[in-house]
Protein backbone atom coordinates (compact mmCIF):
# COMPACT_ATOMS: atom_id res chain seq x y z
CA UNK A 1 0.00 0.00 0.00
CA UNK A 2 1.57 3.22 -1.20
CA UNK A 3 1.21 6.93 -0.63
CA UNK A 4 -1.41 8.93 -2.51
CA UNK A 5 -0.20 9.70 -6.05
CA UNK A 6 0.10 13.22 -7.40
CA UNK A 7 -3.11 14.47 -8.95
CA UNK A 8 -2.87 15.06 -12.68
CA UNK A 9 -4.52 14.19 -15.96
CA UNK A 10 -3.00 10.70 -15.76
CA UNK A 11 -5.90 9.24 -13.82
CA UNK A 12 -9.31 7.75 -14.48
CA UNK A 13 -12.22 6.99 -12.20
CA UNK A 14 -13.67 3.49 -12.06
CA UNK A 15 -17.24 4.79 -12.15
CA UNK A 16 -16.71 5.90 -15.74
CA UNK A 17 -18.73 3.78 -18.18
CA UNK A 18 -15.56 3.24 -20.19
CA UNK A 19 -13.08 2.82 -17.33
CA UNK A 20 -11.16 -0.05 -18.98
CA UNK A 21 -10.86 1.80 -22.29
CA UNK A 22 -9.94 5.06 -20.57
CA UNK A 23 -7.27 3.20 -18.60
CA UNK A 24 -6.04 1.50 -21.78
CA UNK A 25 -5.59 4.87 -23.49
CA UNK A 26 -3.53 6.18 -20.56
CA UNK A 27 -1.51 2.97 -20.41
CA UNK A 28 -0.70 3.03 -24.15
CA UNK A 29 0.31 6.70 -23.89
CA UNK A 30 2.79 5.91 -21.11
CA UNK A 31 4.12 2.68 -22.63
CA UNK A 32 4.67 4.40 -25.98
CA UNK A 33 6.61 7.18 -24.26
CA UNK A 34 8.71 5.27 -21.72
CA UNK A 35 9.03 1.65 -22.89
CA UNK A 36 11.78 2.16 -25.44
CA UNK A 37 13.80 -0.35 -27.48
CA UNK A 38 16.54 -0.17 -24.84
CA UNK A 39 14.42 -2.51 -22.67
CA UNK A 40 14.21 -6.23 -23.42
CA UNK A 41 11.39 -7.44 -21.19
CA UNK A 42 8.17 -6.10 -19.70
CA UNK A 43 7.49 -7.02 -16.06
CA UNK A 44 4.27 -6.41 -14.14
CA UNK A 45 5.07 -6.39 -10.42
CA UNK A 46 1.72 -6.53 -8.60
CA UNK A 47 2.27 -5.65 -4.95
CA UNK A 48 -0.05 -6.36 -2.02
CA UNK A 49 -1.58 -9.12 0.02
CA UNK A 50 -4.74 -11.19 -0.15
CA UNK A 51 -4.99 -10.97 3.66
CA UNK A 52 -6.26 -7.38 3.56
CA UNK A 53 -9.19 -6.36 1.35
CA UNK A 54 -7.81 -2.89 0.69
CA UNK A 55 -4.32 -4.14 -0.11
CA UNK A 56 -5.48 -6.95 -2.42
CA UNK A 57 -5.53 -4.79 -5.58
CA UNK A 58 -2.06 -5.87 -6.75
CA UNK A 59 -2.59 -9.64 -6.30
CA UNK A 60 -6.02 -9.43 -7.95
CA UNK A 61 -4.58 -7.65 -10.98
CA UNK A 62 -1.73 -10.18 -11.13
CA UNK A 63 -4.22 -13.06 -10.94
CA UNK A 64 -6.22 -11.58 -13.83
CA UNK A 65 -3.11 -10.95 -15.97
CA UNK A 66 -1.07 -14.08 -15.29
CA UNK A 67 -2.70 -16.50 -17.74
CA UNK A 68 -3.48 -14.11 -20.65
CA UNK A 69 -0.01 -12.51 -20.64
CA UNK A 70 1.85 -15.83 -20.30
CA UNK A 71 1.29 -16.32 -24.05
CA UNK A 72 3.53 -13.37 -24.84
CA UNK A 73 7.30 -13.68 -25.06
CA UNK A 74 9.23 -11.27 -22.85
CA UNK A 75 6.22 -10.31 -20.67
CA UNK A 76 6.17 -11.52 -17.05
CA UNK A 77 3.75 -11.15 -14.14
CA UNK A 78 4.84 -11.35 -10.50
CA UNK A 79 2.42 -11.03 -7.58
CA UNK A 80 -0.78 -13.06 -7.78
CA UNK A 81 -3.34 -14.39 -5.33
CA UNK A 82 -1.45 -17.69 -5.25
CA UNK A 83 1.98 -16.07 -4.88
CA UNK A 84 1.62 -12.49 -3.61
CA UNK A 85 4.48 -9.98 -3.52
CA UNK A 86 4.29 -8.17 -0.18
CA UNK A 87 6.41 -6.42 2.45
CA UNK A 88 8.21 -9.58 3.57
CA UNK A 89 9.29 -10.80 0.13
CA UNK A 90 9.41 -7.66 -2.05
CA UNK A 91 13.22 -7.43 -2.02
CA UNK A 92 13.49 -11.12 -2.95
CA UNK A 93 11.27 -10.54 -6.00
CA UNK A 94 13.21 -7.45 -7.03
CA UNK A 95 16.41 -9.52 -6.84
CA UNK A 96 14.78 -12.37 -8.81
CA UNK A 97 13.59 -10.01 -11.56
CA UNK A 98 17.01 -8.38 -11.85
CA UNK A 99 18.69 -11.81 -11.94
CA UNK A 100 16.39 -13.54 -14.43
CA UNK A 101 15.31 -10.70 -16.72
CA UNK A 102 17.62 -8.89 -19.07
CA UNK A 103 17.15 -5.13 -18.76
CA UNK A 104 13.50 -5.29 -17.64
CA UNK A 105 10.98 -2.45 -17.78
CA UNK A 106 9.06 -2.84 -14.51
CA UNK A 107 5.48 -1.67 -14.07
CA UNK A 108 4.68 -1.63 -10.35
CA UNK A 109 1.01 -1.92 -9.37
CA UNK A 110 -0.25 -1.20 -5.85
CA UNK A 111 -3.17 0.11 -3.81
CA UNK A 112 -2.99 3.37 -1.90
CA UNK A 113 -5.02 5.56 0.42
CA UNK A 114 -5.93 9.14 -0.42
CA UNK A 115 -8.41 11.98 -0.12
CA UNK A 116 -12.09 11.11 -0.02
CA UNK A 117 -12.77 12.79 -3.40
CA UNK A 118 -10.03 10.66 -5.04
CA UNK A 119 -11.23 7.25 -3.81
CA UNK A 120 -11.91 5.13 -6.90
CA UNK A 121 -9.25 6.83 -9.04
CA UNK A 122 -6.53 4.87 -10.81
CA UNK A 123 -3.35 6.75 -11.73
CA UNK A 124 -0.41 5.98 -13.98
CA UNK A 125 2.92 7.74 -13.69
CA UNK A 126 6.56 7.60 -14.63
CA UNK A 127 9.03 6.32 -12.09
CA UNK A 128 8.89 4.08 -9.04
CA UNK A 129 6.37 3.78 -6.29
CA UNK A 130 7.22 3.24 -2.63
CA UNK A 131 5.18 0.32 -1.30
CA UNK A 132 4.23 0.44 2.36
CA UNK A 133 4.73 4.20 2.71
CA UNK A 134 1.04 4.70 3.49
CA UNK A 135 1.34 2.47 6.56
CA UNK A 136 4.81 3.72 7.60
CA UNK A 137 6.79 0.72 6.34
CA UNK A 138 10.20 1.27 4.77
CA UNK A 139 10.36 -0.81 1.62
CA UNK A 140 12.44 -0.38 -1.54
CA UNK A 141 11.05 1.85 -4.27
CA UNK A 142 10.41 -0.06 -7.48
CA UNK A 143 9.23 0.47 -11.04
CA UNK A 144 9.97 2.37 -14.22
CA UNK A 145 6.25 3.08 -14.37
CA UNK A 146 3.67 2.83 -11.59
CA UNK A 147 -0.06 2.19 -11.46
CA UNK A 148 -1.90 2.98 -8.22
CA UNK A 149 -5.51 2.60 -7.23
CA UNK A 150 -6.87 4.79 -4.42
CA UNK A 151 -8.96 2.29 -2.52
CA UNK A 152 -9.95 4.26 0.58
CA UNK A 153 -9.48 7.38 2.68
CA UNK A 154 -6.03 7.92 4.20
CA UNK A 155 -4.69 9.88 7.12
CA UNK A 156 -5.64 7.84 10.18
CA UNK A 157 -5.87 4.21 11.32
CA UNK A 158 -4.51 2.99 7.97
CA UNK A 159 -4.43 -0.73 8.87
CA UNK A 160 -8.06 -0.62 10.04
CA UNK A 161 -9.10 1.32 6.93
CA UNK A 162 -7.41 -1.25 4.66
CA UNK A 163 -9.09 -4.14 6.49
CA UNK A 164 -12.50 -2.48 6.08
CA UNK A 165 -12.23 -1.46 2.43
CA UNK A 166 -15.06 -2.77 0.28
CA UNK A 167 -14.04 -5.70 -1.90
CA UNK A 168 -16.45 -4.54 -4.62
CA UNK A 169 -14.43 -1.34 -5.11
CA UNK A 170 -11.12 -3.21 -5.22
CA UNK A 171 -12.51 -5.80 -7.68
CA UNK A 172 -13.87 -3.05 -9.93
CA UNK A 173 -10.46 -1.38 -9.98
CA UNK A 174 -8.66 -4.68 -10.63
CA UNK A 175 -11.02 -5.42 -13.53
CA UNK A 176 -10.46 -1.98 -15.10
CA UNK A 177 -6.67 -2.24 -14.78
CA UNK A 178 -6.38 -5.85 -15.98
CA UNK A 179 -8.81 -5.44 -18.90
CA UNK A 180 -7.12 -2.18 -19.88
CA UNK A 181 -3.66 -3.78 -19.85
CA UNK A 182 -4.79 -6.87 -21.81
CA UNK A 183 -6.46 -4.71 -24.45
CA UNK A 184 -3.40 -2.44 -24.65
CA UNK A 185 -1.00 -5.37 -25.16
CA UNK A 186 -3.28 -6.79 -27.86
CA UNK A 187 -3.53 -3.40 -29.61
CA UNK A 188 0.22 -2.72 -29.43
CA UNK A 189 1.03 -6.18 -30.83
CA UNK A 190 -1.54 -5.81 -33.60
CA UNK A 191 -0.18 -2.41 -34.65
CA UNK A 192 3.40 -3.74 -34.69
CA UNK A 193 2.30 -6.57 -36.98
CA UNK A 194 0.60 -4.12 -39.33
CA UNK A 195 3.45 -1.57 -39.47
Amino acid sequence: MSLNPVEDSNSIHINSNLASLDFSSLFIKHISKYYTSSYNELVFLCIGTDRSTGDALGPLVGHKLERPLSRHDHIYVYGTLAEPVHAKNLQEYINLINKTCKNPFIIAIDACLGRVDRVGCITIGEGPLTPGAGVNKRLPSVGNLHIMGIVNLGGYMEYMILQNTRLQLVMKMADAIAEGIKFSIWKINKEKLLS
